[in-house]
C-alpha cells in the first residue's frame, strides 16, 4: 500500500459517520458548549460554561468548535469534523517525516499502526482536548529532532524549523496547557540550533491568550487554570482521578490495540541500532514516568506517547528477520471484533466490570492473519522476500481499516441510542428544556442534556412537577 493509498483510506476511516451518535461522556457535551457559547457571543479569549467562565482547559478546541458552528455545521460535525482534519493532518505529515528519515515501508507501517490503533482513532473522533495537544506536539517534536539530517547542527534553515516547532508547541499549550512543555523536554535537548527559535516561537504563539484572559478575569483565571487544574491535577487527589503507579501499562496495551503484539519487538535489541529509534524510546519512557507519578491519571493521557511507539514498532517489523508471526498476531487479534461490538456500548455506560461478556469470533480475520503470516515468512530470495513482507504490510493494515469501519458501523448506532442523550433530547424538545434532573441522572447524561437543552438544567427540588429521572438505566420524563 502506497501513503496516498494509505491516506485514502484514513479519510474514508475519519471522515464517516461524525454525526451519527451524539456527544458522550461530560467532557464531550460541555467543550461542545462551550465552542458554541464563543461563537455565539463572539467573546474568543473567556471561555464560558453556561455564560459563567470556565477555565479548566485552554482555548484552542473551543476556537474549531466555535468556527465549525460559524460556518454553519451542525452540532456534532462542529465539534468533531475539526479534531478529525487535524489527526489527518498530523497523519499525512508523520508518514512523510517517517518516509525521509526512515523507509517508505517503515512510514507506511508506523502511519498504519498509528492511524488504526484504538486510542488515536478513537480520539481523533472524540471532541476533547488530547488529540490536538498530541497532534501539535508530536508534529512540534518531530520538526526539532528530524532536519533534513536527524540530530544534525549545521543544516541550513534550522532556524525556520525552530520557529515551526516552536509555534506548534505553542498551539499544544493552547490546546491542553502546559503538559507539552514537559513533553517537549528530550526533543528541546537533542534539537541543536533551534532551541532559541522553538522558545520564541511557542512564546509568540502561546503568551498572547494567557495574558489577554489573564487582564480580563484576574487571578480567577490563573488560580483555576494553573494552580488547581495544573499544578493540583499532578500533586492533589481531590480531583478524583487517583490510580496506582502501574495504571498506565494496561492502557497502552488497549489504546494500541491491535497492533499490541508488535510491543513485545521492544524487546529486541536490533531494533535500537539506530539513535533516532533510541531517541524515540527514551522519550516515551520520560513520559510514561512523568504521567505514571502524577497523583491523578486518566486513560487519554497516554495519546501523545502513541506516535513515537508506533515508529519504534514499525522499524522493529522491518528489522526482524520472520515479522509473520508479528503481523499475523496483530490481525489475529481483530477476531474480537464482533465481541467489541456487544460489548461497547453497555462497557462506556456502566464501565468493563458490569459487562455481560458474549464472545463472538471474527473468521474472515482469522484467515487474514494466516495470509498475512503466509506472505511474511521469510523466503531465499531477500528480493522477494521485502516485496511479499510490504504486501504483508498492506494486507494487514487493510484488515485494520476495515475491522474499525465494521466495528463504526455495528456500534456507533447503539451508543447514540444507549449512552448518548440526543434522541431523548430531541423527542422531548419542549419537556426538556422546562424539566429538571431528578439525583440519579448521571453526571455525563447532566452535560448532554444541558447542551441540547442549550440552558443548564438545575437539579429538582421535591416540590418540582416536570422531571427527567433514569429508569433501569434510562432515561425517561415524568409529571407532565
Amino acid at each position: 500500500m502506497s501513503k496516498y493509498g494509505l491516506i485514502a483510506a484514513l479519510l474514508l476511516l475519519y471522515l464517516t459517520s461524525l454525526g451519527s451518535v451524539g456527544f458522550v461522556a461530560p467532557d464531550e457535551p460541555r467543550y461542545a458548549s462551550i465552542g458554541r457559547e464563543m461563537a455565539r457571543s463572539g467573546d474568543w479569549i473567556t471561555p464560558r460554561l453556561d455564560h459563567k467562565p470556565w477555565f479548566e482547559k485552554p482555548p484552542l478546541l473551543y476556537w474549531t468548535t466555535a468556527i465549525g458552528n460559524s460556518v454553519g455545521l451542525s452540532d456534532e460535525w462542529a465539534a468533531r469534523l475539526p479534531l478529525a482534519l487535524i489527526s489527518l493532518a498530523f497523519l499525512w505529515f508523520f508518514c512523510r517525516t517517517v518516509e525521509r528519515e526512515f523507509s517508505p515501508r517503515v512510514a507506511v507501517l508506523a502511519t498504519a499502526i498509528l492511524g488504526t490503533s484504538a486510542g488515536w482513532v478513537a480520539l481523533s473522533y472524540a471532541a476533547v482536548t488530547d488529540l490536538p495537544m498530541s497532534a501539535c506536539l508530536n508534529a512540534a517534536m518531530l520538526i526539532a529532532v528530524f532536519g533534513p539530517k536527524a540530530l544534525s547542527v549545521r543544516e541550513k534553515g534550522l532556524q525556520a524549523q525552530g520557529y515551526a516547532a516552536g509555534a506548534l508547541l505553542g498551539l499544544a499549550v493552547l490546546a491542553k496547557a502546559f503538559v507539552p512543555l514537559v513533553l517537549i523536554f528530550w526533543a528541546f535537548v537533542v534539537a541543536r540550533g533551534k532551541r532559541w527559535p522553538m522558545i520564541i516561537g511557542s512564546l509568540l504563539v502561546a503568551v498572547p491568550w494567557h495574558v489577554l484572559c489573564y487582564l480580563r478575569n484576574g487571578s480567577a483565571f490563573w488560580d483555576e487554570y494553573f494552580w488547581k487544574q495544573q499544578v493540583g491535577r499532578f500533586f492533589s487527589p481531590t480531583l478524583e482521578h487517583v490510580h496506582s503507579i502501574w495504571y498506565y501499562f494496561p492502557i497502552i496495551l488497549v489504546a494500541l490495540f491491535p497492533w499490541t503484539p508488535l510491543l513485545g519487538l521492544l524487546f529486541r535489541g536490533k531494533t535500537f541500532d539506530d539513535e533516532r529509534v533510541r531517541f524515540l524510546l527514551l522519550n516515551t519512557l520520560f513520559g510514561l514516568l512523568f504521567f505514571s507519578l502524577s497523583t491523578n491519571k486518566l486513560a487519554t493521557y497516554m495519546l501523545p506517547l502513541l506516535p513515537g511507539l508506533a515508529i519504534v514498532m514499525a522499524v522493529g517489523v522491518d528489522r526482524a528477520r520472520n515479522s509473520a508471526p508479528w503481523l499475523a498476531s496483530c490481525v489475529a487479534l481483530l477476531a474480537i471484533a464482533p465481541t467489541l461490538t456487544n460489548i461497547l456500548p453497555e462497557a462506556i455506560l456502566n464501565g468493563l466490570s458490569r459487562v455481560d461478556l458474549r464472545w463472538s469470533v471474527g473468521w474472515p480475520f482469522l484467515i487474514a492473519a494466516a495470509v498475512v503470516g503466509w506472505l511474511a515468512w521469510p523466503v531465499r530470495n531477500d528480493v522477494d522476500s521485502r516485496g511479499r513482507r510490504e504486501w504483508a504490510i498492506l494486507t494487514a493494515s487493510t484488515a485494520a481499516i476495515l475491522a474499525i469501519l465494521y466495528l463504526k458501523s455495528a456500534t456507533l448506532p447503539a451508543l447514540d441510542e444507549n449512552v448518548s442523550v440526543r434522541r431523548f433530547a430531541r423527542a422531548h424538545v419542549d419537556g426538556v428544556r422546562a424539566a429538571c434532573l431528578d439525583r440519579d441522572v448521571r453526571r455525563s447524561w447532566e452535560y448532554g442534556l444541558n447542551y441540547y437543552a442549550e440552558r443548564s438544567i438545575p437539579r429538582c427540588a421535591d416540590d418540582e412537577a416536570v422531571r427527567i429521572v433514569s429508569t433501569n438505566g434510562k432515561l425517561a420524563m415524568v409529571g407532565r
